[in-house]
């Protein structure tokens, strides 16, 4: 084996900062489920590093080389899924290949890299051919995760590639004029909801309207964050957790679970985690030596960031109920080792940026 495969390193800052993420969210989540999901989540976790160990090994003209057959392959699962797929309460989204993934997860990698290699020789900001070329692309993958149905996935994939094209330098002109059509849209848009979808927004505006059954989730949430305060309850010592009144305790709403037995300090804690591992990100994406890594590091922190923002808006009722996890603190699979090999992708640009020629 060849032993200059394994000379690169991670970078220490970022590892050292994603490992203190992690070592605070196996504590909440022993809390939020107990030692036997502690424990699955350490072996996720564990592939998952590993998993980023070896993409920084990588050199990044690689994933750049291999972008269009990476998207393709990722395409050709999503409709996979349609006929082999695994359905769980009437949402076929997974495939069972010994082990259950989620390949809309995949998405949120393979498309920040093919929009990234559409624009990767064009002159920025990229011209309506290549931005027609991009839409073409993402709409492909955000359709057929439409259609799974998983309307929240369908949205943080079609961000991840819009991201690329954000950070590519279109004009603000452009980016109001789709905030407008977007918002314009959205009665027509409502017409084809999923009735559960329609009552999450509905939820959303006014939880309050059916408190034991689909405003139950938000308003107890809202309880446990409320009845935290400043320095929290105490570890194990939350009683929307411990009595069961917070559903999906250890998934989607494990932030309350921290609001309420951490409060305030330890939310305040988490997000500055979260803050200095994206600002490492940024600076690794504004240190890359060509447009393909600046842009796809870029998209790439970002999603993180959106992930963060969305959970966070979710548990507090800012934003309607989408299912969307608490990055590298929620117990969960697929997403948590997509984000790992996405960290695995920007540590490699940075490992590898004496090598990459401008």
């Amino acid at each position: 084996m060849n032993k200059r495969f394994f000379t690169y390193m991670p970078d220490p800052t970022l590892m050292i900062l994603l490992l203190l993420l992690i070592s605070y969210g196996l504590v909440v989540l022993y809390s939020a489920g107990g030692i036997v999901l502690v424990e699955r989540q350490a072996v996720r976790l564990g592939l998952g590093l590993l998993a980023l160990y070896l993409i920084t090994q990588i050199r990044p003209e690689r994933f750049e080389q291999f972008s269009p057959l990476i998207y393709v392959g990722s395409v050709m699962l999503l409709i996979a899924v349609f006929f082999f797929g695994i359905s769980v309460k009437g949402a076929q989204r997974w495939l069972d290949l010994g082990i259950s993934i989620q390949p809309s997860e995949l998405c949120k990698i393979s498309l920040p890299m093919m929009v990234a290699w559409i624009f990767r020789h064009t002159a920025l900001p990229p011209n309506w051919k290549y931005l027609t070329i991009a839409a073409v692309v993402i709409g492909i993958c955000a359709g057929l995760i439409y259609k799974q149905p998983d309307l929240g996935t369908a949205i943080l994939v079609a961000a991840s590639g819009l991201f690329v094209v954000f950070l590519a330098g279109i004009s603000w002109r452009l980016i109001i004029g789709l905030l407008v059509f977007a918002a314009a849209s959205i009665p027509v848009m409502w017409q084809f909801l999923h009735e559960y979808q329609k009552q999450r927004v509905l939820m959303f505006l006014n939880p309050e309207s059916d408190p034991l059954n689909y405003g139950w989730n938000i308003i107890q949430s809202k309880i446990a964050i409320g009845s935290g305060g400043f320095w929290g309850k105490g570890w194990t010592e939350g009683s929307q957790t411990q009595l069961d009144f917070l559903p999906e305790h250890s998934t989607d709403f494990i932030l309350s679970v921290l609001s309420e037995e951490f409060g305030f300090f330890g939310v305040l804690l988490l997000f500055l985690l979260y803050a200095l591992i994206i600002l490492r990100c940024f600076f690794i994406a504004q240190q890359a030596k060509n447009t393909y890594n600046r842009l796809l590091c870029g998209a790439l922190t970002l999603i993180f960031f959106v992930y963060i923002t969305i959970n966070a808006g979710m548990i507090s009722g800012v934003l309607p109920v989408v299912g969307v996890p608490l990055p590298l603190v929620s117990y969960g699979g697929t997403s948590m080792l997509t984000l790992l090999a996405s960290f695995g992708i920007i540590t490699a640009v940075h490992s590898h940026k004496k090598l990459i020629q401008q």
